[in-house]
C-alpha cells in the first residue's frame, strides 16, 4: 500500500551510516529532514543533509516527543543501532521513559518499539517503513563477492538460517554463529558484532555468520543490516562467511563491503 509522504520528515537516528543514507536520499528527492540524533558517531554527517539536528540520549523520551510536536513532524523513520544494553544502565532515563519500562511486561525489542510507536500514533505521528527511502540498499539473492561458498559452508548456512528464524520467532535476536553444524552463539541483547566476537572466540576460526529478518518482521524497526564494521569484526575473529536474507537485508556501502570481503577471503552471500 502506497503512502502519501509529507515534505517534512522526521528521523530518529541511532549509530551508523544508515540514518545518514536516509537523510541524504530524502534531501536529494526534495524532502526536508529534521533529525533527532541518539548517537555521537554520525551527528556531524547528519548535519550535512538535515535542516536541523537535535541531540538527545535514548532515554530522554519526553524531549524527543516535545521536539517532534514543536517541529510539527507527522512522519518519522527510525534508523540506526541503539544499543539495547542502555536498558541496563538507565542513568539518563526521564520520567516518560521509566513509565514505558514499568508498563512493559517484557523488555524485548518488539515490545518496547511497539509501545513507543503506539504512543507516537496517539499524538498523530506515523512511523514509516525503515526501507522507504533506502530500498536501493536491499540486496537480492546471490553471492556478492568473488568467493563461492564450499559445500560445508552451505550446510552451516542452511542450519544457521533455520536456527536464526526460530530465534527470531521468540524475538531473541537475528544472528547466529555456526561452525561444522554446531551452534557457537545466538545473538541476544549484545547485538550482532558482539555475538560474532563471542561465537568466533569459541570456534577459533572458520565460523559462519547468518543474519535474517524475523518471521513477522515489522519494517518500521529493526530491519537487518550489515556493513563494513561487521566484516572487520569477522576478519579480526577469523570468520570465513556471512549469509544474510535476500530481499530483507540492507548492506551499507555495499561496494566497500564486497571489496573488503574479496581482499580478506570472506564469502558474502544473500539467500
Amino acid at each position: 500500500m502506497s503512502i502519501a509522504l509529507e515534505q517534512k520528515q522526521g528521523l530518529v537516528a541511532g549509530d551508523g551510516l544508515l540514518p545518514v543514507k536516509m537523510a541524504q536520499y530524502a534531501k536529494e528527492n526534495g524532502f526536508d529532514v529534521v533529525a533527532i540524533s541518539l548517537s555521537d558517531d554520525n551527528y556531524k554527517q547528519l548535519k550535512k543533509y538535515c535542516s536541523k539536528v537535535y541531540s538527545f540520549c535514548p532515554g530522554e523520551v519526553q524531549k524527543i516527543e516535545d521536539v517532534l510536536m514543536k517541529e510539527e513532524i507527522k512522519q518519522v523513520t527510525f534508523l540506526g543501532k541503539v544499543n539495547k544494553t542502555v536498558l541496563l544502565k538507565r542513568p539518563k532515563f526521564d520520567a516518560r521513559a521509566i513509565e514505558f519500562i514499568k508498563k512493559a511486561i517484557r523488555l524485548n525489542d518488539d515490545k518496547v518499539m511497539l509501545m513507543i510507536i503506539e504512543e507516537f500514533e496517539k499524538k498523530g505521528i506515523s512511523i514509516l517503513d525503515q526501507t522507504l527511502f533506502i530500498k536501493n540498499l536491499m540486496i537480492p539473492s546471490g553471492v556478492l563477492g568473488k568467493l563461492q561458498p564450499k559445500a560445508e559452508q552451505i550446510e552451516d548456512v542452511n542450519y544457521g538460517y533455520w536456527l536464526a528464524k526460530e530465534s527470531g520467532k521468540l524475538d531473541i535476536g537475528q544472528s547466529v554463529v555456526i561452525k561444522d553444524k554446531m551452534i557457537m552463539a545466538v545473538e541476544a541483547i549484545e547485538g550482532t558484532d558482539k555475538c560474532i566476537k563471542r561465537g568466533c572466540k569459541i570456534a577459533k576460526k572458520n565460523a559462519r555468520i547468518i543474519k535474517v529478518a524475523k518471521p513477522a518482521q515489522d519494517k518500521r524497526f529493526d530491519i537487518p543490516a550489515i556493513g563494513l564494521r561487521t566484516l572487520k569484526t569477522m576478519k579480526k575473529y577469523k570468520a570465513d562467511l556471512i549469509a544474510v536474507e535476500a530481499g530483507e537485508t540492507i548492506i551499507v556501502d555495499q561496494e566497500e563491503v564486497v571489496k573488503y570481503a574479496n581482499k580478506h577471503n570472506i564469502v558474502i552471500m544473500a539467500v
